[in-house]
């Protein structure tokens, strides 16, 4: 017998899962109950919408709100009207046109209950993307029909696979000039590596895209009315007939490759319906191994519906989404969690954020039911905590609710806890696999303005770290400046912005200071006499000796030797000399930076049998230093930086030819699927640079100092 397909063996553990828990409700007698909520899990979808920069998530997520009737009015993204799009609540997400922010909503369509989350499409905010895909089961990738596939596509649909995420593609901005979606789709087979086929095609492009039609239903559809609301079906017009049954039957064929059953009624010829299309497409999609492309425009309002149907009909309810917790009495063990209300509670906090009434915990729950007012377990730090208030979140906006259950995302009030923990009811100790966080790749010097808003300035960095896994922030010990690190410019230029709105605290900002170092490149010697006499004990002490560089392998940057025979200085003053030497070596004369690499050695010296002490001879060394210091021919050193770089295979050339002219040296160049990854040493000047991501389409990027000088 042939073995059976990933999918249906998922399908067949997810359908063991739900039926241990159904008979521990049917032992309770709680038939109506388990038909009530296998029901309210079957008509409930949790999606994410993520893309490139300015492909128009936010203004397709406004559409969807209004056509379920969420709000009642369409604004748009840049907030010409003084509204602003509903899912960019922030001040600053209005003024700048973009999302900062992932934002969480929830609406009705069809009887189908949809949970949102917007996400950011610039990369500085990718941690953002990044805990919104670890908790959804499915998502819309949205492309631009103009751009295409373009840097952070590829980013957004890397980490839609690195979490198993069925998804739907929706080609957007068919209206505007130059829409091309069958090059759009295209790129995405040959990019992305998709196994996809369009269900949909346009009846017009540019000026002239009018609606749509259906390759499934064989339905022709327009968008009329003031906003679109009105979704009229007629005929597939006439002149597009041929064209529509080549692109269903290359539709048919794409499935066929991934779907036995519809391969065996397309190679016996067999006439395909509408139902048997729309089944296989399902089980194809849900087994990550095919992605319908939906098309439209969301500005003006046309293929919103259809594709909203489409998120009913092709992603996955949550019981139909396997997902895996660790056991912590048993050793980290992988448990399959059912997904129902019957089993215990399991939710993952998965975003922080401060509020007017304290910290909001977004989470989603996997199993079991949560109430206002229920005791729940932090695993991670071992806590019980009372759940005071329970909310759905609608942007900004609260609605209170008395419970949630497996399958929902809701926020909670008054819990202390980060990013990444797991909750349950106490009965069992599972925690979730957490997220993949990135590596900072940009760092900025901030302080304060004014010294009286110090408080406020380290709060709002508190509090800015505990909400943003990827912002750091450190002091370097050595300049004494405040360095907050994050993902890019735009991300660290926008946490200073809100420092200086949410805090009233101004800060300026400026590049880190570069730690240089100072070393000496030949012997000098030095004799020096401390000798100071202003009434009763004075100061008296004379060291004589040599410094030199140490050789390149040596394993420390300073060494002292003491060389002296006999007694010429007593035993007792030679640590006070090696201490005196090696504060001098703090500040070398030629910038004042530490000097490192030197071997200083004492030869000879001499004392006075009153006047010597610990504070002349550790005076003497410090001069001695200085005197001789000038004569060994110092240099400055410059850090040597270790940069990783990750880009597209395509774009090798390009980026070893401006290592190269910026004077880097390769050190290696690895292969990682479809990607590049060179690493390459080079002083500050050569790497105070990041590769620009619009021009070398570079989706990876990360740079790091690993604390070597070089002259």
């Amino acid at each position: 017998a042939d073995a059976p397909s990933p999918a249906a063996a998922a399908a067949a553990a997810s359908a063991r899962r739900a039926m241990s828990s159904a008979s521990a409700l049917r032992a309770r007698g709680d038939d109506k109950e388990l038909a009530r909520w296998r029901e309210s899990m079957d008509r409930m979808r949790n999606i994410g919408i993520s893309a490139h920069i300015d492909s128009g998530k936010t203004t397709l997520t406004e559409r969807v709100l209004y056509y379920t009737g969420r709000i009642h009015e369409i604004h748009e993204v840049r907030g010409r009207d003084g509204v602003g799009a509903k899912m960019d609540s922030m001040d600053l997400e209005r003024e700048k046109g973009i999302t900062i922010q992932s934002a969480a909503t929830y609406c009705t369509w069809n009887g189908y209950q949809i949970n949102i989350i917007d996400t950011p499409g610039h990369v500085d905010f990718t941690v953002e993307v990044e805990r919104a895909l670890r908790v959804l089961d499915g998502a819309i990738l949205v492309l631009c029909s103009v751009g295409g596939v373009q840097s952070q596509s590829i980013t957004v649909d890397r980490q839609m696979k690195r979490y198993e995420i069925p998804r739907v593609a929706f080609i957007n901005k068919l209206d505007r000039m130059g829409a091309d979606p069958w090059k759009v789709l295209n790129q995405a087979r040959a990019k992305l590596r998709h196994q996809s086929a369009a269900v949909q095609v346009p009846i017009g492009l540019e000026e002239e895209f009018e609606g749509l039609v259906d390759l499934v239903e064989l339905k022709a559809l327009k968008f009329e009315g003031g906003s679109g609301q009105e979704v009229v079906t007629s005929d597939v017009p006439s002149n597009m007939q041929d064209f529509v049954m080549d692109k269903r039957r290359e539709l048919i064929e794409v499935v066929s490759e991934v779907d036995d059953q519809l391969a065996e009624a397309f190679l016996n010829d067999e006439p395909i319906t509408a139902n048997e299309l729309k089944a296989a497409i399902r089980r194809a999609t849900v087994a990550r191994k095919f992605i319908p492309v939906y098309m439209g425009s969301a500005f003006k309002n046309k293929g919103v519906q259809p594709l909203l149907n489409g998120v009913l009909d092709y992603l996955p309810c949550p019981l139909e989404v396997e997902n895996i917790a660790l056991d912590q009495n048993k050793s980290e063990e992988k448990v399959s969690l059912s997904g129902t209300p019957a089993g215990p509670l399991v939710a993952l906090a998965f975003k922080l954020e401060e509020g007017r009434f304290g910290q909001l915990t977004y989470l989603r729950i996997y199993e079991g039911v949560i109430r206002k007012g229920d005791f729940i377990q932090n695993v991670n730090t071992g806590k019980k905590i009372k759940v005071p208030r329970l909310v759905r979140m609608h942007s900004n906006e609260m609605e209170d609710i008395q419970e949630a259950h497996a399958g929902q995302i809701v926020a909670v009030f008054g819990v202390d806890c980060s990013s990444g923990d797991t909750f349950t009811d106490g009965s069992v100790k599972y925690t979730m696999t957490s997220m993949h966080v990135a590596e900072p790749v940009m760092s900025l010097a901030v302080n304060p303005i004014s010294k009286d808003s110090g408080g406020q300035f380290s709060k709002a960095l508190n509090r800015f770290q505990r909400e943003d896994p990827t912002f750091r922030v450190g002091l370097d010990p050595e300049s004494g400046q405040t360095i907050i690190s994050g993902m890019g410019e735009l991300h660290l230029d926008i946490y200073v912005e809100r420092i200086r709105r949410e805090y009233k605290v101004d800060a300026k900002v400026g590049k880190p200071r570069v730690n240089f170092r100072e070393s000496i490149t030949q012997r000098a010697e030095f004799d020096y006499l401390h000798k100071k006499q202003s009434g009763g004990q004075g100061q008296y002490g004379r060291v004589c000796g040599y410094i030199e560089p140490l050789p390149s392998d040596a394993e420390g940057k300073f060494e002292f030797d003491n060389m002296i025979i006999g007694q010429a200085i007593p035993s007792n003053f030679i640590p006070a000399i090696e201490k005196g030497f090696k504060e001098a070596c703090n500040s070398g004369s030629l910038i004042g930076h530490p000097v490192e690499n030197i071997r200083i050695t004492l030869t000879d010296g001499a004392s006075h049998q009153v006047d010597s002490s610990e504070l002349a001879f550790k005076l003497a060394a410090i001069y001695a230093f200085r005197q001789c210091y000038t004569a060994a021919k110092p240099v400055i050193l410059e850090p040597v930086m270790k940069v990783e770089l990750k880009f597209p295979t395509e774009f090798q050339g390009t980026v070893t030819g401006d290592i190269n002219k910026r004077k880097g040296i390769i050190v290696g160049n690895d292969q990682e699927g479809d990607d590049t990854v060179v690493v390459c040493h080079g002083s500050t000047k050569q790497y105070v640079w990041i590769f620009d991501s619009a021009s070398l389409n570079d989706t990876g990027k990360r740079r790091v100092y690993n604390g070597v000088y070089g002259a």
